[in-house]
C-alpha cells in the first residue's frame, strides 16, 4: 500500500498530475484544494490507494486532514471517490466540518454529483465526525470561535445554512470578528 510519495511534477492540471520518484512517474488524482496549494515543483503527498478490477488508483493530499476526509467519505455507501474528490475539491475540511455540524443538506448538495439523497445519506453517515474535521482543519481555538459564532447568529434568527455558508466565507480569528464579517455576509444574502 502506498501512503506517501514524494517527488518532482512532470505534468499536472487541476484534476491529477504525474509525479516523478527516482525515475518512476506516478499518476495522482488529486483535488482543487491540493492543487491550489502546489507551488514548487518538487512535493510531498500523503495517498490513499485504491484497488479495482480495471485499475490501481492513486488519490494526493497535501494536507492529512483532507486525506481523512476523502478516507472517511469513500466508505460510505454511493460515494465513489469521484463524489469524494468532488467534495475535497468544493470545501476543506474545516468548511465542510461547519456544513456537517450545521446539518447544511444544501451545501452538501451544491457538490457536483450529490443530490437531495445522497447528501442526507453523508450528512447522516458523518455525525460526529465534523468535530474531528474542525479539530485538525483549523487551529482549536479558531473552531470554538466558528462553534460560538454560529450559535451566536443561530440566537439572532437567521437559519443553518446560511450561517454556515457566510462563516464560511469569513477569515476572522475571534468571535466577535467572525460574527461581525457574517452579519454583513447575511444581509447580502
Amino acid at each position: 500500500m502506498i501512503v506517501g510519495l514524494e517527488g518532482k511534477i512532470v505534468y499536472k492540471e487541476p484534476t491529477f498530475l504525474h509525479l516523478d520518484v527516482h525515475g518512476v512517474v506516478y499518476e495522482v488524482f488529486i483535488s482543487l484544494q491540493t492543487f491550489s496549494t502546489l507551488s514548487s515543483e518538487k512535493v510531498s503527498f500523503f495517498t490513499t490507494q485504491i484497488f479495482r478490477e480495471d485499475a490501481q488508483l492513486l488519490f494526493g493530499f497535501v494536507d492529512m486532514a483532507e486525506k481523512k476526509m476523502f478516507s472517511r467519505l469513500i466508505k460510505i455507501n454511493g460515494v465513489g471517490p469521484k463524489v469524494a474528490m468532488a467534495i475535497c475539491s468544493t470545501y476543506s475540511p474545516s468548511q465542510f466540518g461547519v456544513i456537517i455540524n450545521n446539518k447544511d443538506i444544501n451545501g452538501v448538495k451544491k457538490v457536483p454529483g450529490i443530490g437531495p439523497k445522497s447528501a442526507g445519506r453523508i450528512l447522516v453517515e458523518l455525525a460526529g465526525f465534523d468535530e474531528e474535521l474542525l479539530a485538525q482543519g483549523a487551529e482549536p481555538s479558531k473552531t470554538q470561535a466558528v462553534s460560538e459564532a454560529s450559535e451566536a447568529l443561530e440566537s439572532l434568527g437567521f437559519k443553518k445554512d446560511k450561517i454556515s455558508k457566510a462563516l464560511s466565507s469569513c477569515d476572522g480569528e475571534d468571535t466577535a470578528s467572525l460574527v461581525k464579517q457574517a452579519l454583513k455576509l447575511l444581509q447580502t444574502i
